[in-house]
């Protein structure tokens, strides 16, 4: 087993390479030695913590990210989120709900021009769509255990009232019913500790 000394050096090593700089140009941004960068990669020595905090600032890493061996797990769980980058997934997630709504108006149009009869039901189907892309979303980049509670939830509902819609039978409204034991299975999940 690796000693921390060790893992600090090699994650600091990666960190360097990643960032595309020499011993010497993080050397000269931290007003140290190439020597200095050189032992502290090596495992020889460490930097005191109010550099180390300052590395950690500087690459975008948690002191947690340094302390840990390098796994493609740990460098996603530890590597700090700027707001440019928190700011850009919102953006693209709205990008995917404006997709939704886009593809369900050329629908409408579409079938409003074709047949002189607009698929409304387009509409009503863009909203499970929507949910269930705020779901995923959310899955890959946010990881909000409220939010998935509430986007799974509502992608439920709208699927069984879509379908529900689509069918608009009399007996169909029994298609309700298996929203209950779902909704439950999701709020249970919702429990489990990740």
């Amino acid at each position: 087993m690796k000693n921390i000394r060790e893992i600090i050096g090699e994650n600091l090593s990666e960190l360097r390479k990643e960032a595309k700089l020499t011993q010497l140009e993080l050397a000269e941004k931290f007003n140290y030695s190439d020597k200095s960068i050189s032992k502290w990669e090596k495992g020889e020595t460490l930097p005191d913590i109010v550099t180390l905090n300052e590395l950690c600032e500087f690459y975008g890493v948690s002191l947690d990210y340094l302390t840990h061996e390098a796994t493609p797990e740990t460098k996603k769980k530890y590597k700090k989120q700027t707001s440019q980058d928190h700011y850009n997934k919102i953006i693209l997630t709205s990008l995917g709900v404006s997709v939704v709504w886009m593809l369900a108006t050329i629908i409408y149009v579409w079938s409003l021009i074709k047949f002189n009869n607009g698929i409304w039901m387009a509409f009503v189907w863009g909203a499970p769509a929507t949910f269930l892309l705020l779901t995923v979303a959310n899955h890959r980049y946010f990881h909000e255990k409220v939010l998935y509670f509430i986007f799974s939830s509502c992608f439920l509902w709208t699927t069984l009232a879509a379908s529900f819609l689509q069918s608009f039978s009399d007996k169909v409204w029994t298609i309700f019913l298996l929203g209950i034991p779902i909704q439950a299975a999701l709020f249970l999940y919702g429990k489990m500790k990740h």
